[in-house]
């Protein structure tokens, strides 16, 4: 009976040296913009945002995290989305801003929706990689994930590798891991820019347009703990699973990588480009 005691207490002091939010929307988030286009549902295991020609609407997490590990499930806007963007990013704010993104860019009904992935460190981004889905992200939910330590971000669909951004300080590669970021998902018109390069505009006769979230899924240390409680995310890296998946993904479902852009960078690509993508 002291042995299990003793190992309820230890497992009690190691629960809450993180930070778990999974699937209370009421609890762990709240609406921040839309007029009431964001809504709870289902005694707070889901929410949905909608977008018309008024106003878009978001919400953000209700904490701050220090790395982590994100997850949420996802059903996108179906049929005729283009013009729309649907997102979830991690962000800290002011100048010299940190922000980890995952944006989906709508198209025209049939046509496949486009994944755009970012990070910025100390207010620089310019590290986009886009890709398609290897389905119909509109038909049923999904679960996207960013995973953040201190070595790498990996950005997961079904847990399935979409691309990793290493920790390249050592080559003068900024990385962010010293600012907490709160979770931002929205749903805006981006008609100027989204899809193919604001050639195709929002048809407004379609509206409204609704997202659907569920399963808001958070392990984090508090921001200014010390990382040190052994949870999988703080060392996460790919195997050699993880290695092949990500390959496979590149090869048959990337269609834009910075690193390739050379016509971008005439003076030669970015630093980071030349080393491992693992």
């Amino acid at each position: 009976m002291a042995i299990s005691n003793l190992t309820m207490f230890l497992l009690s002091i190691f629960m809450a040296s993180c930070l778990t939010a999974s699937a209370d929307f009421y609890r762990d988030a709240e609406i921040s913009w839309g007029d009431g286009r964001g809504k709870i549902l289902e005694g707070g295991r889901a929410l949905s945002l909608s977008l018309d020609q008024y106003s878009g609407s978001g919400f953000q997490s209700r904490n701050e995290y220090l790395l982590g590990r994100f997850d949420i499930q996802l059903k996108l806007v179906p049929g005729n989305s283009a013009g729309t963007v649907t997102t979830f990013f991690l962000s800290s704010q002011g100048a010299g801003h940190d922000e980890i993104d995952f944006e989906f860019l709508g198209n025209s009904s049939g046509e496949p929706y486009t994944v755009h992935t970012n990070v910025y460190a100390q207010g620089k981004g310019d590290k986009e990689q886009q890709f398609r889905l290897w389905f119909d992200p509109t038909l049923a939910f999904h679960t996207y994930s960013i995973v953040w330590n201190s070595q790498r971000i990996i950005f997961l669909v079904d847990n399935i590798p979409l691309r990793v951004f290493n920790n390249n300080e050592a080559i003068g590669t900024p990385y962010p891991k010293s600012q907490a970021m709160r979770v931002y998902c929205s749903l805006w018109n981006a008609d100027d820019w989204a899809t193919q390069g604001g050639r195709v505009k929002t048809d407004w006769t379609k509206a409204p347009f609704v997202a659907t979230y569920r399963n808001f899924n958070i392990v984090s240390s508090k921001p200014g703990d010390s990382v040190n409680n052994n949870q999988a995310w703080q060392t996460q890296a790919l195997d050699a699973k993880g290695r092949n998946r990500l390959r496979w993904v590149q090869q048959k479902f990337m269609i834009y990588n910075y690193c390739s852009d050379t016509k971008r960078f005439p003076q030669g690509l970015p630093a980071e480009c030349k080393s491992s993508r693992f």
